[in-house]
């Protein structure tokens, strides 16, 4: 498999290796694992979100009343300052 980085990031890896002494295939083949991991953790909570909405346990709110909220608690915390 051959993999093309933007310059910037080819730029970056070239620089950790030079600074470390460990080769660009060594970062990318131990930074993947980790990346992967974290993706799959992703999608299966936002399948299980998903679910949850599509099956009724979960009850959405307009964003307008999600964002009041939130400025409501940020401002009771912050008069108990």
């Amino acid at each position: 498999m051959e993999v093309q980085f933007t310059p910037d990031i080819q730029a970056r890896l070239d620089r950790l290796a030079d600074e470390t002494g460990f080769t660009t295939d060594q970062f990318v083949k131990d930074a993947l694992p980790g990346y992967l991991d974290e993706l799959d953790k992703t999608r299966q909570m936002l399948d299980a979100r998903y679910d949850d909405i599509k099956s009724g346990r979960v009850t959405l709110i307009p964003g307008d009343v999600a964002y009041a909220r939130l400025m409501d608690s940020i401002e009771a915390r912050r008069r108990k300052t």
